[in-house]
């Protein structure tokens, strides 16, 4: 696992995973990635983090990702996806009395890319986990639970600083589309030709038609102040 921002405490518990091959459509119990038909469990090697506070914590363990930070923090999936793609996972916002337990801004990136970078790599130019950082990515963004769980929002990145649309339709404040305390939800992002989604738990949460489409790009999760459990991520086809 590549770090920016120095972010101590990174315990790896990740138990080995036979070939992919050999392994069953589901297992429980182990964070899950699949591609092409292909199913295995992705090692702490494959992913970036960038955090504000030297203290945050991204700990990999048997069935979950958790994420423990007290500002700023954007973990990214190493691999470059094609679309049509599919990316799901499970989430919970943590609340157990800890100091970040503060339910709020489950966060992510899906087809992003940098365009001032060699080949549009967001990993060639590595970022310090502030929000504005990503401001130059063209990327689609979702915020659940966003500004101390009173807003949940899509956005369509341009690559220009401060460029964020935000359109009506895509900002929402209703009770259902926010979080909720300690409770696993499935969300799932959807890049398929001019259709970009979110779902959550079975539901569209927003959708767009996109004349002009990502087709490519790079996957993370994001939050700030909040500590989240990231559990059977797929990635597959629509």
């Amino acid at each position: 696992m590549r770090r920016t921002g120095h972010p101590v405490l990174r315990r790896d518990r990740f138990r080995y995973s036979p070939p992919c091959a050999r392994l069953p459509r589901w297992w429980p119990g182990i964070l899950l990635f699949a591609l092409g038909g292909c199913i295995h469990a992705p090692a702490a090697s494959d992913w970036t983090v960038e955090a504000q506070d030297p203290a945050a914590r991204v700990e990999f363990t048997s069935d979950s990702i958790d994420i423990d930070t007290a500002r700023g923090l954007t973990l990214w999936y190493g691999r470059r996806l094609a679309a049509p793609v599919r990316i799901t996972f499970d989430a919970t916002a943590v609340s157990a009395g800890g100091p970040n337990d503060q339910v709020s801004d489950l966060n992510a990136f899906w087809m992003a890319t940098d365009p001032a970078a060699i080949d549009r790599s967001v990993l060639a130019r590595p970022r310090d986990g502030r929000f504005e950082a990503y401001d130059m990515l063209t990327t689609y963004y979702v915020g659940i639970g966003g500004n101390r769980n009173t807003t949940t929002r899509m956005r369509r990145y341009t690559g220009r600083a401060g460029d964020r649309p935000l359109l009506p339709e895509h900002d929402r404040a209703d009770p259902p589309a926010l979080l909720q305390p300690n409770r696993w939800t499935r969300i799932a992002l959807i890049a398929d030709g001019n259709r970009i989604a979110v779902e959550r738990d079975g539901r569209s949460l927003f959708t767009m038609t996109d004349p002009y489409p990502y087709r490519s790009g790079w996957f993370a999760i994001r939050t700030t102040q909040s500590h989240l459990r990231i559990r059977r991520l797929k990635i597959s086809r629509p």
